[in-house]
C-alpha cells in the first residue's frame, strides 16, 4: 500500500479536484454546434458559452478574494465546487439558451472560487521553496483535464445528448466535495479585524471602491508595493497575448496565409506540447533559480514573437514562434503568482490575489475585441504588432523594477517579512 507523506497527501485532494473541474469544464467545449441546433440559435450565440463562463471567472475574482481571507479557504473548497454542481445539474431542466448561459456563469464563479481557495489552500501545504512546483502543477493538472475533456464530450454528445455532458460535469464536481473534506486545512480566517477594517467593507461609487484597493495596496509592506503594480501589469499583458493569440492567430494563418484547419491547429498543438513539457521543468526554475528566471522570459519571448508575426508567412517560421511562445507559457505557470504570494501578507492574500487576476481578465475580455477592430482595418497581422510593446514593456518592468523573492538554502536563515 502507498503511504504518502503530509505534503503530498495535502495535494492529492487538490490536484484531483483540479483534473476533475478542468475535465469538466472541458467536455462542454465540443456540444456547442448542437446547442446551436438544440436552442435555434446561430453558431456564433451559441459560442457565447465560453463568454458567459469568463464572464463568471471574471465577477467570481473578488468574491473569491474576499471568501477566502474571511472565512478561510476550506468553504471555499466545498463552496465552489457545489455551486458548480448546482448550476450544471440545472441545464438538465433548462428549456431556454439564455438560462443556459446564466447556469454557465454561476458554473463560472463556483470554478473562480474554487481556483484562489486550492492556491492558498496549497501555499499552506507546501515550503515557500516549494511554491514553483505547486503552481506549475496546478496549471499543468488543469491543462490535462481541459485537454482529455472535449473527447468524452463529443462521445458523450454524440451518443446520448448534450444534457449527458452536463450531467457528468456535476456529478464530477459533487465528487470534489468529499474529496476536499479529506484535506487537513485550518479553515481560520485570515484578514484580522482590528487591523483589517475598511479593507472589503461594503461600498458605493468607483471612488469608493479604488480607496478599497488602495487600503489592500498599503497592506503590503512599502518595499513590495511597487513589485505588487509590476506583477498585475505582467499578468495584464500575459493575458493580452493568450488571446490575441487564440482569436487573431487563425486568422492569420488561415485568411491571410492559406493555411488549412489542419495545419493551424497543427500550429497551436506544438505550442500545447511544450507547455505540458514545461511544467516540471518550469517549477524547478521558478523554485531552484529564482522567480526572475521564469517572469521575464515568459514576458519577454511573446513581445519578440508577436513583433516577428506579421513577417513570418511559412509554415516554419509560424511553427519557430509558436515554439517559443509554448515555451514562454510553460515558465509563466505560476510564475507570476508564486511572486505575488511571496510579497503580499497571509491576511489579505486572497484579496490581493483576486485584484490582480481581476485586472488581468480586462485585458483577456478586451484584448479580443480590439484586436479584431484592428485586423478588420489594418489586416490580421497588425493586432501583434500592436500588443508586442504590452509584453516587452513588462519584461523590462520585471526585470528592473522589481526583487527576487526566492530565499535560497544558504539565506533561509533571513526570510522576506511578507508572509505576516
Amino acid at each position: 500500500m502507498l503511504k504518502f507523506g503530509a505534503t503530498a497527501r495535502g495535494l492529492v485532494p487538490l490536484y484531483g479536484s483540479t483534473v476533475m473541474l478542468a475535465f469538466g469544464y472541458g467536455m462542454v467545449v465540443p456540444t456547442i454546434p448542437v446547442l446551436a441546433t438544440a436552442f435555434d440559435v446561430s453558431i456564433g450565440v451559441a459560442a457565447q458559452v465560453v463568454t458567459a463562463h469568463a464572464a463568471g471567472r471574471f465577477v467570481g475574482q473578488p468574491v473569491a478574494g474576499v471568501l477566502v481571507d474571511r472565512l478561510g479557504p476550506r468553504s471555499s473548497l466545498l463552496g465552489g465546487p457545489a455551486v458548480v454542481a448546482a448550476a450544471a445539474l440545472s441545464v438538465v431542466f433548462t428549456q431556454s439558451f439564455a438560462a443556459l448561459l446564466a447556469a454557465v456563469f454561476l458554473m463560472g464563479i463556483g470554478d473562480s472560487v474554487l481556483m484562489l481557495a486550492r492556491e492558498i489552500a496549497g501555499i499552506d501545504v507546501v515550503r515557500p521553496a516549494q511554491r514553483g512546483r505547486l503552481m506549475s502543477g496546478f496549471f499543468g493538472f488543469n491543462s490535462l483535464g481541459m485537454a482529455l475533456g472535449p473527447a468524452l464530450g463529443g462521445l458523450l454528445t454524440e451518443l446520448v445528448s448534450f444534457r449527458a455532458v452536463f450531467v457528468v460535469y456535476a456529478v464530477l464536481a459533487a465528487l470534489a466535495i468529499p474529496i476536499m473534506l479529506t484535506l487537513k486545512t485550518s479553515g481560520r480566517p485570515r484578514a484580522r479585524p482590528a487591523a483589517d477594517a475598511g479593507l472589503s467593507a461594503p461600498r458605493a461609487g468607483l471612488a469608493a471602491r479604488l480607496g478599497g484597493v488602495a487600503g489592500l495596496l498599503r497592506a503590503i509592506e512599502p518595499r513590495f508595493r511597487s513589485m505588487y503594480v509590476v506583477l498585475t501589469f505582467a499578468t495584464f499583458s500575459m493575458m493580452i497575448y493568450r488571446t490575441t493569440l487564440q482569436s487573431m492567430l487563425p486568422l492569420y494563418a488561415g485568411s491571410e496565409l492559406g493555411f488549412s484547419p489542419t495545419q493551424v491547429g497543427l500550429l497551436f498543438s506544438i505550442s500545447g506540447g511544450l507547455v505540458l513539457a514545461m511544467i516540471v521543468p518550469a517549477g524547478f526554475v521558478i523554485d531552484k533559480i529564482g522567480r526572475k528566471w521564469a517572469t521575464v522570459p515568459s514576458t519577454a519571448l511573446p513581445g519578440v514573437a508577436f513583433l516577428l508575426f506579421p513577417f513570418a508567412d511559412t509554415f516554419l517560421q509560424l511553427a519557430v514562434l509558436m515554439s517559443f511562445l509554448g515555451i514562454a507559457n510553460g515558465l509563466s505557470l505560476g510564475s507570476v503568482a508564486v511572486s505575488t504570494y511571496d510579497i503580499v501578507p497571509e491576511r489579505v492574500r486572497g484579496r490581493l490575489q483576486a485584484v490582480r487576476r481581476t485586472v488581468a481578465e480586462t485585458g483577456a475580455i478586451g484584448a479580443p475585441a480590439a484586436g479584431g477592430a484592428i485586423a478588420n482595418a489594418y489586416g490580421p497581422g497588425v493586432p501583434f504588432a500592436v500588443f508586442g510593446p504590452f509584453m516587452l514593456l513588462a519584461a523590462v518592468l520585471l526585470a528592473f523594477g522589481t526583487r527576487e523573492t526566492l530565499v535560497k538554502p544558504a539565506a533561509r536563515g533571513v526570510r522576506p517579512a511578507v508572509d505576516t
